[in-house]
């Protein structure tokens, strides 16, 4: 699903209209990232928490050549899905 689908889907179940339905959804992806900056973390109920995490220094290698590169550490948001979102995949069979 497309952010195009996903906001028409919204919409449908709120009964508002795309462009209302579309600025809630830009409002809210602009909250979280605003926390996410001032390194708070976002924990919605039954959905999960949204965190940033610090990922470590690193080697890489270059599988072409063999040249191997320090990769730098570098802060990176995270989400965390809640036991009640995992809960309802686990009956999925693929």
């Amino acid at each position: 699903m497309n952010n195009k689908e996903f906001i028409g889907k919204l919409a449908q179940r709120t009964k508002s209209t795309i462009a209302e339905t579309s600025e809630m959804v830009d409002m809210l992806v602009d909250t979280i990232t605003e926390s996410l900056k001032n390194n708070d973390q976002i924990n919605i109920s039954g959905f999960g928490v949204f965190e940033v995490k610090m990922r470590r220094e690193r080697i890489s290698v270059n599988p072409k050549t063999g040249q191997r590169m320090l990769i730098p550490p570098k802060i990176v948001p995270a989400f965390r899905p809640s036991a009640k979102l995992k809960d309802k995949f686990k009956d999925i069979e693929e």
